[in-house]
């Protein structure tokens, strides 16, 4: 709801009416009270006016009052609340079509046209409505927009709007010269007094514009320099009329060579400085057309209040903004850039916060390749909604990274994180719930803490709400967590979330989990039984149950399609720690790729295959795995019992060894080594053909 300054006020006994604008209209009954002498009733003065005549206007006090108590029944009074008239309407006007300003200063005004206020009860109302219009705007565009609004037309024409370019932050020292750059400008236009938005930004009117010259200045920068006659007025803080020999001469540096021909002569333009709290920030030029009453004294006091409640709000403004700034990027960097592409599975994710004003929350997701192909999916969500919540999210997200690499199982992951939750605080609690999928068995390993349950959409379109021991939040200490082993068939998807997607104010979590569901069921029909529907539309299908009330917390979402690995290009066998395991493992490779029509890579994968194994065997106490998988590329993993990874290193030529992961590194895709908890993997990846 727009608000108009001093025009939704009920006019009180004696006091004027108000422009449309806010500015004051004379009234009949105060200029024929202002004539009459001595006290007496309506009737009586009407008596006597008949028998000896008016005095002359101007010969009473100027804001003299009627000494009638009955209210004027010929004065429309506006109703608080409803639309004021608008310029061009009917006005009521003194009988003679003047009032004592027009009289007493030989200027006739326009109809329609604003009157300056002229009482400080006026000046007062103005006031309040203007820097409470400016306390409005959170951001730094609606605060000046506020300015600028509330200004114009009630105060002042046309209003020019100058910031400081780049605006300092808080405490921080600028380093440059002072440079102001010009933010927004706002004027009455000829032809057009209201517009929806109040700006035109660049008006052409059909008649010519007092402040034509203005139009030009929209991109223009100024340079304060040093003891220059504009940095005397900035740092003098108060407004000044434009007419004062040092305004004057301040006015070619801030508005540009020949600027200064464009704001009216005498006292109709008023440079007043913007000051935050610790430094000048800005300017802001206050301007009347030349047929408009000039400033008076009173009105620096009202620009005074103006820029000084914009200033501070400007100030608060840039500091919100920055801490807006530091709490998304703290979010985005908390979160994953990018997901992995694991063999055997597609993922999708989304996250929406709660509100665009607070941006920052608990919820995380994660999805860490593990060896053997697999994948661990995470999701979690921190109690509270702050940039602490924040923080203590990316500790218990890099915790859960850490705790992956070593291949534990689910339900230890999560003991773990629960100790590390305590050592941070104790009120420091969080929801997660940690999944391991293996495409190769086609099975996942589910525990859960305090989370709500996970959903496994089927490909013939059945959702399954997954039944899940619920477990404890982490961070409450003593409790054991129970894992879950679970089929995971090909074409199907799980889908993990918050709570902020079941959970709201309208509706319970389980309520909103069956809506979940259901809303999983139905889209799985969109696509039929044998086609599983995308991944990223079935997030924003997801997201569409949300209702416009029920983003009450922020919502992490992370979706899993199950592709699996075909038993058929899976090869899989031990070979016990000797000195034929090389030879034995050449002869097993070589047979599965001559089974998979790969024979153009028999020569690359004998030779990587025989070393890897020589240096495990060389170690090994235990039968040493070796396990060929065809997906979109050939990966080969060796797996023994000694914990020690090995390490790249460039051989000497005096050394017998040291030359097998130096191939590796040379003729393979990719390859890495991993800790286990019974030993470790190295594997590596080639191309297919």
């Amino acid at each position: 709801m727009t608000e108009h300054p001093t025009s939704f006020e009920r006019p009180q006994q004696g006091v004027t009416p108000t422009d449309p604008r806010g500015a004051l209209l004379p009234s009949p009954a105060s200029d024929a009270a202002a004539g009459v002498h001595g006290e007496g009733s309506r009737s009586g003065q009407h008596g006597k006016n008949k028998d000896q005549g008016m005095n002359p206007a101007g010969t009473g006090p100027e804001h003299s009052q009627p000494a009638a108590a009955e209210p004027d029944t010929h004065r429309p009074r506006p109703v608080p609340g409803t639309v004021p008239q608008q310029p061009g309407g009917e006005q009521e006007l003194p009988a003679n079509g003047t009032d004592g300003e027009e009289r007493r200063s030989g200027q006739s005004l326009a109809p329609g046209r604003p009157t300056p206020m002229r009482r400080d009860g006026d000046r007062l109302r103005f006031v309040g409505a203007a820097t409470r219009r400016i306390a409005r705007g959170i951001d730094l565009d609606e605060i000046v927009m506020g300015l600028c609004r509330a200004t114009v037309p009630t105060f002042s024409d046309a209003i020019l709007v100058y910031l400081r370019d780049p605006l300092p932050v808080g405490d921080e020292r600028p380093t440059g010269p002072l440079v102001l750059r010009l933010r927004r400008s706002d004027r009455i236009p000829q032809q057009e007094r209201d517009l929806e938005d109040g700006i035109l930004p660049v008006p052409v009117p059909e008649t010519p514009s007092e402040f034509s010259g203005l139009d030009a200045l929209g991109s223009e920068l100024c340079e304060v320099q040093p003891g220059s006659a504009l940095a005397e007025v900035l740092r003098g803080v108060r407004p000044v009329f434009t007419d004062t020999p040092a305004a004057r001469a301040a006015l070619p540096e801030l508005l540009g060579e020949g600027g200064e021909f464009a704001v009216p002569t005498g006292r109709r333009a008023i440079l007043a400085p913007l000051r935050g709290r610790r430094r000048v920030i800005g300017a802001a030029l206050f301007l009347r057309r030349p047929d408009r009453l000039p400033f008076d004294p009173d009105d620096l006091l009202v620009a005074a209040q103006l820029a000084t409640h914009s200033a501070l709000g400007i100030d608060k403004a840039v500091l919100y903004g920055r801490e807006a700034y530091i709490a998304d990027e703290l979010q985005r960097t908390m979160l994953p850039e990018t997901l992995p592409r694991p063999t055997g599975v597609r993922l999708a994710s989304r996250y929406l916060p709660a509100a665009e004003t607070a941006r920052v929350g608990g919820d995380w997701y994660d999805a860490i390749p593990l060896p053997g192909s697999r994948v661990a999916l995470v999701v979690g969500d921190v109690m509270g909604h702050s940039m602490t919540s924040a923080a203590i999210m990316g500790q218990l997200r890099t915790t859960a990274q850490t705790l992956a690499g070593l291949d534990l199982p689910p339900q230890e992951v999560l003991h773990h994180l629960d100790e590390q939750a305590q050592r941070l605080g104790t009120d420091r609690m969080a929801t997660c719930l940690y999944a391991v999928y293996d495409p190769v068995s086609h099975r996942i390993t589910i525990a859960n803490a305090g989370h709500p349950p996970p959903v496994l959409l089927h490909l013939g379109g059945r959702a399954e709400v997954l039944r899940v021991p619920p477990g404890a939040p982490i961070g409450v200490g003593g409790v054991d967590f129970e894992a879950v082993e679970l089929d995971a068939p090909a074409g199907a998807t799980l889908l993990l979330y918050t709570d902020g997607l079941v959970e709201s104010r309208l509706r319970d979590v389980w309520t909103g989990i069956e809506q979940l569901r259901e809303k999983l069921a139905a889209t799985a029909q969109l696509t039929g039984p044998d086609h599983p529907p995308p991944l990223e539309a079935l997030c924003d299908e997801v997201l569409d149950m949300l209702g416009p009330g029920d983003r009450d917390d922020d919502i992490a979402l992370l979706a899993a399609r199950f592709d699996g690995i075909a038993p058929s290009d899976v090869a899989y066998w031990f070979l016990e720690p000797e000195d034929a395991a090389p030879g034995r493992a050449r002869r097993l490779a070589r047979r599965a790729l001559a089974r998979w029509d790969m024979e153009d890579l028999t020569d690359s994968v004998e030779l990587l295959v025989s070393e890897v194994v020589t240096n495990a065997v060389r170690y090994a106490t235990r039968p040493v795995t070796l396990r060929l998988l065809r997906t979109d590329v050939l990966r080969c993993e060796v797996g023994d019992d000694v914990p020690q990874l090995p390490r790249l290193r460039q051989a000497r030529a005096t050394d017998e060894g040291g030359r097998g992961l130096y191939l590796v590194n040379r003729l393979a895709r990719r390859w890495g080594a991993t800790r286990l908890s019974t030993g470790k993997v190295v594997w590596f990846e080639l191309n297919r053909g």
